[in-house]
């Protein structure tokens, strides 16, 4: 078997899945647990850090972990990085099979830093039936160090072993998302996989295939170049709230408003800048929930005229702002609900606009799975927050088939498992 630790909501079963092979999960949140079974995919409910290893010994192919990254991410308080000593001395513990872990998780500052040692205990009960054949590990890039003390630990037990940070958006992802990855193998030579895409594309030469340019946020979500931008609203007008093109209270696009003759597309260009604040002008920023009732719809479709869209990653003065021609930045979510939103502001060459407000439209969970790469149709459950909260913290299906082709006597390409369906 497959055994996954961490499993979450399923990225890395999603890719698996269409290959015929299954996993066996460990998660402990109940939303991705629920989400997981109505995907089809086998998992335990439990602990990781308390789940014994006997039943997997014997039948373990591969193992894969992801664990939590609150603790290490630029989105939390980073108190990982100030416990990582103690999170090294568990795993140089873990590998000797003494098990130290309550006298660390004492003094961490963080309780949550200390499942970064996890797969090590796995690991080494593991090992003793010459087990797993082949190791994957992916976390936020501060946990590299960490990675790299299990990368030797597994060398000295006969494997090959690999770490590095890789970009999703190298893999056809559309989202610039940075990983630290571990990957391990008994019987073949652990490598990165090649990258399939670039933010310049580069055509196919004597010395490689080439590579397609990075994947926009547009072609992901299916915004074609003349009906865009498309993001998800709610009719439900309320006072002030003008004409409504869509029935009250149902949930439309403006792909949808084109369609009824309420909207006509007019081409949007003119990119905007990756990773510009939003600091450099003042501005009035009216930000509508796609289902809070009382939203505007009227001024949604009035703002795609001569405005372009962008994706800003959350609320902060140092949000990063990528417009719709571009990937997105790596998609997180915090104790909001949703802290990305949809930003339509005036293009420099539309008239009358000029310091016009800047309409923002939150995110859909739908919207935000799609830009993950995973299935348009797969089956979120919980609420809005529970959703977003597994979505940000999976592993890009479409990264996890990079990582886990080669271990599976699989092939894959750029061109498989289609971004939108």
């Amino acid at each position: 078997m497959v055994l996954d630790l961490f499993a979450g909501p399923g990225g890395w079963t999603v890719p698996m899945h269409r290959w015929g092979i299954r996993d066996v999960g460990l998660e402990w949140d109940e939303w991705a647990c629920r989400t997981r079974a109505a995907a089809g995919q086998l998992t335990i409910r439990t602990d990781v850090a308390l789940y014994p290893v006997w039943p997997f010994a014997g039948r373990t192919g591969g193992l894969i972990a992801s664990p939590p990254c609150q603790a290490w991410s630029m989105a939390g308080k980073r108190l990982g990085l100030v416990d990582q000593p103690l999170v090294h001395q568990a795993v140089a513990d873990l590998a000797q099979g003494r098990d130290t872990r309550e006298r660390l998780l004492g003094a961490c500052r963080d309780k949550r830093s200390l499942l970064a040692a996890e797969p090590m205990r796995y690991l080494h009960a593991l090992n003793a039936a010459g087990e797993p054949e082949w190791v994957a590990m992916e976390e936020v890039p501060h946990v590299l160090p960490l990675w790299r003390q299990y990368a030797e630990v597994l060398r000295g037990w006969g494997y090959s072993a690999w770490t590095g940070i890789l970009n999703a958006a190298d893999y056809g992802v559309p989202q610039t998302r940075r990983r630290a990855i571990l990957l391990a193998s008994r019987v073949r030579t652990a490598t990165p996989p090649p990258p399939t895409h670039a933010a310049t594309a580069e055509p196919e030469s004597l010395f490689g295939p080439g590579r397609d340019r990075w994947v926009s946020m547009a072609e992901a979500l299916g915004w074609g170049a003349t009906d865009r931008p498309v993001p998800t609203v709610c009719a439900g007008g309320g006072p002030g709230g003008g004409p409504e093109p869509f029935p009250s209270g149902s949930r439309k696009t403006l792909t949808d408003a084109r369609d009824s003759g309420a909207w006509t597309a007019r081409r949007i260009s003119a990119p905007a800048p990756a990773n510009r604040t939003r600091g450099q002008r003042a501005v009035r920023q009216t930000v509508r929930d796609s289902d809070t009732p009382g939203a505007r719809p009227s001024a949604c479709v009035a703002a795609a005229h001569g405005r372009a869209w962008s994706l800003r990653s959350n609320n902060q003065a140092n949000a990063t702002v990528r417009s719709i021609d571009e990937p997105a930045g790596t998609l997180f979510f915090g104790h909001r609900a949703n802290e990305c939103v949809w930003v339509a502001e005036p293009l420099p060459e539309s008239p009358g606009e000029e310091g016009g407000a800047v309409e923002s439209i939150r995110i859909t969970a739908a919207e935000a799975g799609l830009l993950q790469t995973f299935p348009a149709d797969y089956p979120w459950q919980g609420n809005k927050g529970q959703q977003f909260s597994q979505i940000g913290n999976a592993v890009p299906p479409r990264l996890a088939a990079h990582l886990l082709a080669p271990h599976l006597g699989k092939t894959f390409t750029r061109d498989d498992f289609t971004l939108a369906a």
